[in-house]
């Protein structure tokens, strides 16, 4: 009787330790199935989220300069029309993350900067020049840049970074759906991220 007893309990706690092995190995190959979706679809989402824009500006471009011991002004002047095309972005392949299986949570740890492009396209009009002060590269360079620091301004004035920086909280939005149907959590520095309320209040620049 004892025999079987015996027999029994061995058997037993062979089945048990069986069962418990093949628990943990499941449970292991569902935590590195879960980091891998959670991986494939950070991949996924790591492309360039843009929000275009156009501006139209009108200069009026005038440079004077003092000749024969200031007897004399040589003036020249133009008309310059500027149409330019603008993208305001976020490129999310250069976001900066870590995955740990262990505690199961997914930390942003930096998201990529704004990267604002612009493109004008100049029409010069109405050019006077006199022979003494005629239109060089400088000039054109001045021009560009004055152009470039007057759509910035406009740029800043605009919904473009605010229509910009929704769609990249909508972009995040997929992990924190993600996170939550797996039993993850999303982080941002360290700070749980449990909706979209806490996404809005995201300071990116940190």
């Amino acid at each position: 009787m004892r025999k079987i007893l015996f027999g029994v309990i061995i058997t037993l706690i062979v089945l048990f330790t069986f069962k418990y092995c093949g628990d943990k190995e499941e449970s292991t190959i569902t935590l590195k199935e879960n980091a891998a979706l959670i991986q494939e679809q950070i991949n996924n989402v790591g492309k360039l989220v843009v929000t275009e824009g156009h501006f139209s500006e009108v200069f009026t471009y005038k440079n004077s300069k003092a000749i024969f011991a200031d007897l004399l002004e040589a003036k020249k002047q133009a008309i310059v029309i500027v149409n330019a095309d603008v993208t305001v972005g976020y490129d999310l392949s250069k976001i900066n993350y870590k995955i740990d299986e262990v505690s199961k949570t997914l930390e942003i740890l930096k998201i990529p900067e704004e990267e604002i492009k612009i493109s004008p396209d100049f029409e010069y009009y109405d050019i006077q020049e006199d022979f003494l002060n005629q239109f060089e590269a400088n000039d054109y360079n001045e021009i560009k840049n004055t152009v470039k620091a007057s759509l910035m301004k406009k740029i800043e004035a605009s919904e473009l970074k605010s229509n910009a920086q929704n769609r990249l909280i909508s972009e995040l939005s997929k992990f924190l759906i993600l996170t939550n149907s797996l039993g993850w959590t999303l982080k941002y520095n360290a700070k749980p991220i449990t909706s979209s309320k806490d996404l809005q209040i995201i300071d990116f620049k940190l």
